[in-house]
């Protein structure tokens, strides 16, 4: 099956898991660029922009969590962070940086893949968006794409505001880690609860008058998150 101009922008400094990275994405019909170092993957980025950015995190030079922060400077692109340690530190900062989603080296070409085409399909899903939603100064609008807080509109990631759309399509109502992996990211087949509280963390940054005192997305300890209406 092709994916017409799906374009994915690599960046890894060795250049046998580079290759062996391209071959096996190309397998899958998609259109390859690669690149050595961060420097290459911004000017490359920059000139022409890409469906999906895979960042190796230890790079000579600019390092993956410089060039992922610069990317998310500009563009909600899905970015996949490859690290060479599942250890938190590295995850938690890659995922702070604004990636949506991690692999651990070594990986099978196959789990890349899959990760790619969750990623693709939550962002090219031809469902029905949700209505807009209201919650006191928030307000929510999935068929614009756009979220406001006190009218002021807020820049969020697609995966940031795709779990804000799910919480608040069950406002009030708790949903586990495991329900919003399934649900955001897709995976019923395998889930790491970081990816979540990463991205709860950041989405309060944007959207909560004080983050510390969260008022819209409050945690219900041992059960997982939910959306106060």
């Amino acid at each position: 099956m092709m994916h017409v101009g799906t374009r994915i922008l690599t960046v890894e400094d060795d250049e046998r898991i580079r290759t062996a990275v391209r071959l096996a994405l190309e397998d899958e019909g998609w259109e390859v660029e690669e690149t050595a170092n961060g420097e290459e993957a911004l000017a490359a980025f920059t000139r022409e922009p890409s469906d999906v950015v895979l960042i190796d995190i230890m790079l000579p030079g600019v390092d993956g969590f410089e060039v992922c922060r610069s990317i998310r400077r500009t563009s909600a692109v899905p970015i996949v962070m490859v690290t060479a340690r599942s250890d938190t530190h590295d995850v938690v900062a890659g995922l702070e940086a604004g990636a949506d989603d991690y692999l651990t080296k070594p990986f099978a070409p196959k789990e890349l893949s899959a990760r790619i085409r969750a990623l693709l399909r939550r962002y090219r899903s031809s469902e029905t968006m949700p209505e807009t939603m209201n919650f006191d100064q928030l307000e929510v609008a999935p068929e614009e794409g756009v979220v406001r807080l006190a009218g002021i509109e807020v820049h969020l990631t697609r995966t940031e505001f795709q779990l804000l759309i799910e919480l608040g399509q069950h406002a009030g109502k708790v949903l586990s880690r495991e329900d919003l992996l399934e649900r955001v990211w897709g995976y019923d087949y395998f889930g790491d609860g970081r990816l979540v509280d990463v991205h709860v963390r950041r989405l309060r940054t944007k959207i909560e008058p004080d983050p510390a005192n969260p008022r819209f997305v409050v945690t219900v300890r041992g059960m997982g998150y939910k959306l106060q209406p």
